[in-house]
């Protein structure tokens, strides 16, 4: 039995027999000689036939050969004297070439067929570049001693205040999609002190921007025994860390393909306070933002440009936002109690991550409800884990697709979503 050899190891076999399994991506034919060009997951390999086949693109194919080296060939070899075995045959044309090295395809078309159309290898390659990220995420958090959780996606009640939840029928009862893991994380530190998790939440939010979802994947994160904020800050900054040299290590041919340059995390991401970050926009733009409860959009981008020309940093966190914008959970500065322990980190001049110090005593959680004119009888089960004691505690969350789409450069966020679910797509 020979056994299956990838595109990117036909190299590594020259003067052997193999067996390889793909798509065809391409077919050539010359006076004296025809070229199949066979995808798989890891490439691009060449076929040379003395015959033509009559084929079309995006069969299914098992090919044994010999493998010899060939300087034109994609990797350096190719295969001659080969069988071919068809394994599939499609019966429908993509909506566009997926041969051709540029995408001929509008994003809609793109959506639209996204079971077809993400088998172009510029398409597939930022979810190559997210899958390495989740797996530098998810290497860097456990080298520090947290435990990956699995939370449920229904829920009895919102996780934040507000209307922007979809609510379902869940057996003749009103329930919800979660917002969020936020309460149960939390809980989780009571019992492993240290979790995270990666998983899709739902935002019933009317937006159709090219930076909102109804759902997108989560990597969230949750730590106790912290002092404030800044062990928050310093755990996120490893994490990052660990997903940007994952797409280097791992995805590197896929960031080649699209001319990323991934950058480097720095050890420590410069921070600034959000009051001070409001009087610097005031002193060097045309706007005074000052009193403002939050950064718009376009301050959020001037920070990024002033970050990266007086740190060299692509990142900055922006702490202490006011408590007025921030949920109810959330630590307030002993020394400036209108002001939060929580931050945003700014990447490319682009909110990325929303984290900070959360209450953590019980008394705390009913003060602060009522403050927001919230009853905490519809808060009672996640009331309940801090009737029993947690830690000082603190998190974040972290959007794979707008990470994904910040680092590759894409305009529209639903170019690294696999099948984006928004205002208006349901489908496929």
């Amino acid at each position: 039995m020979i056994s299956r050899t990838l595109a990117a190891d036909l190299p590594a076999h020259v003067g052997r027999r193999v067996r390889l399994a793909g798509w065809l991506h391409r077919r050539r034919e010359l006076k004296s000689v025809s070229f199949l060009v066979i995808r798989d997951r890891s490439g691009l390999a060449q076929i040379v036939l003395r015959e033509p086949v009559q084929l079309v693109e995006e069969t299914v194919v098992q090919v044994t050969g010999t493998v010899a080296a060939a300087s034109q060939a994609p990797g350096g070899a190719e295969l001659v004297d080969p069988m071919i075995e068809v394994l599939s045959t499609p019966v429908e044309s993509p909506p566009f070439d997926l041969y051709r090295p540029v995408v001929a395809g509008a994003l809609p078309t793109i959506l639209d067929h996204a079971p077809v159309a993400l088998r172009h290898p510029r398409l597939r390659a930022s979810f190559d570049i997210a899958a390495a990220g989740v797996a530098g995420f998810r290497a860097a958090l456990d080298g520090l001693g947290f435990v990956e959780t699995f939370t449920p996606k229904i829920v009895a009640s919102a996780t934040e205040s507000g209307a922007n939840v979809f609510g379902i029928d869940y057996f003749g009862k009103p329930a919800f999609l979660a917002q969020s893991p936020q309460f149960f994380k939390q809980a989780l530190v009571g019992v492993f002190e240290r979790v995270y998790e990666v998983g899709p939440v739902f935002r019933a939010e009317p937006h159709d921007t090219a930076r909102h979802l109804a759902q997108y994947t989560s990597l969230d994160v949750e730590l106790g025994f912290i002092t404030d904020h800044r062990d928050v800050m310093a755990v996120l900054t490893r994490a990052l860390g660990g997903m940007h040299a994952a797409v280097t290590e791992r995805a590197g041919a896929a960031a080649s393909l699209l001319e990323i340059d991934v950058p480097r995390v720095p050890e420590e991401i410069p921070a600034i306070h959000f009051a001070d970050a409001q009087e610097l926009l005031a002193r060097h733009t045309a706007e005074d933002p000052r009193g403002e409860p939050d950064l718009a959009p376009a301050h959020e981008r001037w920070l990024g440009e002033w970050a990266l020309r007086e740190h060299g940093s692509e990142f900055l966190f922006v702490t202490g936002y006011p408590m007025v914008k921030r949920p109810f959970y959330t630590h307030p500065d002993a020394s400036r109690p209108e002001y939060s322990r929580s931050f945003d980190l700014l990447f490319r001049g682009l909110e990325l991550v929303t984290g900070g110090q959360r209450l953590h005593r019980h008394a705390d959680y009913l003060s602060a409800l009522a403050g927001r004119g919230e009853d905490p009888e519809a808060y009672r089960g996640y009331l309940a884990a801090f009737a029993h004691g947690l830690p000082p505690h603190g998190g974040f969350a972290i959007g794979l697709e707008r990470w994904t789409s910040r680092l590759t450069g894409a305009a529209n966020i639903r170019q690294t979503t696999i099948f984006p679910r928004d205002l208006h797509r349901l489908s496929p």
